[in-house]
């Protein structure tokens, strides 16, 4: 049995798919100042990096204030409650066709592991990237604020940064396939109303 639910506002989506882009476009301009493609040139590269890091600053500054007002913040509060069952499902249970443990709803859009997930790019991942590219960013100016670090010491530090969205950014797209249907995850993402199975 099937039901349709409506999980995505039209900001939520608008936010995900923008923030996206900017971070799949961050993580080319930065693969490209680091050496590792050659596409625009590394003067190029170096402008757009910082254009693109500025726009996802604002961005981020829009979904904090989304989030705060409109109590969505709630999603992410991390829960181990059928953390293991979750777990479970997606390395054995998945390929057995069984149901996912956790039902969708619009109160409870993500289940425990993207909780934790989604708390730890929020609060962890997101402020490290965007406080060793600010360093990167503005290098001359730190010894003014007692801070001493080496430039290589800040630039691998923001590549492992990259790194690790790099991972999650994979992964999110496999686990995108998941759902329902392969592209029922997809799909709610783009009208906000996403089908999922009644047990």
């Amino acid at each position: 049995m099937e039901e349709r639910i409506y999980l995505y506002t039209r900001f939520e989506r608008f936010w995900h798919w923008t923030q996206a882009v900017l971070i799949i476009l961050l993580m080319i301009t930065g693969f490209e100042v680091h050496g590792t493609i050659d596409w625009l040139g590394f003067e190029k590269a170096v402008d757009w990096h910082n254009l693109l890091a500025y726009a996802l600053l604002v961005l981020t500054a829009f979904a904090i204030f989304w989030h705060f007002t409109t109590g969505e913040w709630k999603q992410y509060t991390p829960t181990l409650e059928k953390a293991g069952e979750v777990f479970c499902y997606y390395t054995r249970d998945i390929f057995q066709g069984k149901q996912h443990p956790i039902k969708k709803s619009r109160e409870r859009k993500l289940n425990p592991l993207q909780r934790i997930t989604y708390f730890l790019l929020k609060v962890f991942l997101f402020p490290f990237q965007m406080f060793t590219g600010l360093m990167y960013l503005f290098y001359h100016d730190l010894p003014r604020l007692g801070l001493n670090i080496s430039l290589e010491t800040i630039g691998l530090l923001h590549t492992a940064g990259a790194f690790a969205f790099l991972v999650f950014l994979v992964l999110h797209i496999y686990l995108a396939t998941t759902g329902y249907t392969v592209w029922s995850h997809l799909k709610a993402m783009l009208t906000g109303w996403e089908v999922i199975e009644v047990k």
